[in-house]
């Protein structure tokens, strides 16, 4: 072969192999593009063990996880606190056990009972009774006094304790809406039973692939109470923008693979993805979702408001008396 033939064949091969290797390479990227194209699940930002365990009043001995220091007012706007009675057993008692009469401003207290029995007052008249699987939703709106205690009966027989208290932040237009009351029966709860025997989904606000919740809200928000069998998977999405997290009241479970140990909170990453639960046991969570208001604020004790002018509005008007009038 003389030299021309050689070189140039040469010279060929080299960009047969150059070409070879780009195509090689262009590949190995459409299938790592691919791959990242089926993970679509949502990230998890973090899983969180509870803190700062204490008694409010004498019969809620809660576990705090907002707002407790973490940032989580901020990152799971419109949700401000996140209070959880895990399970305890307190003994019969003649004495009225829980939190004595007190007022709210700018916010809603939503109290879901999982074990036990709450009786509600408030000085708006209305008066509520919440057992298992039942909610008590009062919107403080403008200003309520009101009081949560054991109901008398539990009280005096005593036994196993089970709550969650939420507070979720009101809009600036809806601060000062007029107080009212919601009573959520369990049995009113709109179900969807899970395929194959998975458990079922409880839609208390939003809309659960299409099913609507029942509670009435002052922003978009979506708020699910899941119940899974042992290996049961719930999966759904909610919007990408919209801060999410879910509190494992008992059991445990996988979240989009991230293990997640009983009366753990879960944080999710705000981007688009299905979020899958899978329980490896027996597991209830309380799953929230909501579209973050933007808005300024400033939080007192028991009133959230966007000025420090306005708290003291609110300090003020419970003074003079503005809250109305509630019994001991």
């Amino acid at each position: 072969m003389d030299r021309k033939k050689f070189l140039k064949r040469g010279l060929l091969g080299g960009l047969a192999a150059v070409f070879a290797a780009k195509w090689y390479n262009a590949q190995a990227d459409n299938t790592e593009t691919t791959e990242k194209n089926l993970s679509t699940d949502r990230g998890v930002e973090g899983v969180f063990a509870p803190t700062n365990r204490h008694m409010v009043g004498n019969g809620f001995k809660v576990m705090n996880f907002y707002p407790g220091g973490k940032g989580f007012e901020d990152r799971m706007s419109p949700f401000f606190l996140l209070d959880f009675n895990a399970e305890v057993n307190f003994p019969p008692s003649d004495i009225s056990q829980g939190v004595g009469v007190h007022p709210h401003r700018g916010i809603e207290t939503v109290t879901f009972a999982y074990k036990g029995s709450i009786e509600h007052h408030d000085s708006k008249g209305n008066h509520g009774i919440i057992g298992p699987g039942d909610i008590q939703w009062m919107t403080a709106g403008g200003g309520v006094l009101h009081k949560e205690y054991h109901e008398q009966t539990f009280n005096r027989s005593g036994g196993a304790f089970e709550m969650i208290q939420l507070w979720i932040n009101l809009p600036k237009k809806h601060k000062m809406t007029p107080a009212k009351y919601q009573s959520i029966v369990h049995q009113d709860k709109p179900r969807i039973e899970l395929k194959d025997n998975a458990g079922d989904v409880y839609v208390v606000a939003g809309e659960y692939k299409g099913t609507q919740g029942i509670a009435s809200t002052f922003s978009p928000i979506h708020m699910y109470d899941i119940h899974l069998n042992e290996g049961g998977v719930a999966d759904f999405e909610v919007p990408a923008h919209f801060n999410s997290g879910m509190l494992l009241v008992d059991g445990q479970v996988e979240v989009n693979g991230q293990s997640v140990p009983e009366n753990h909170y879960v944080q999710l990453i705000n981007e688009p993805g299905d979020i899958v639960i899978k329980a490896n046991r027996k597991s209830t969570l309380l799953f929230l979702s909501g579209e973050p208001l933007n808005e300024p604020y400033v939080s007192y004790g028991p009133f959230v408001m966007n000025t420090e002018e306005e708290i003291r509005q609110a300090i003020n008007d419970y003074n003079a008396g503005k809250f109305g009038f509630l019994a001991d």
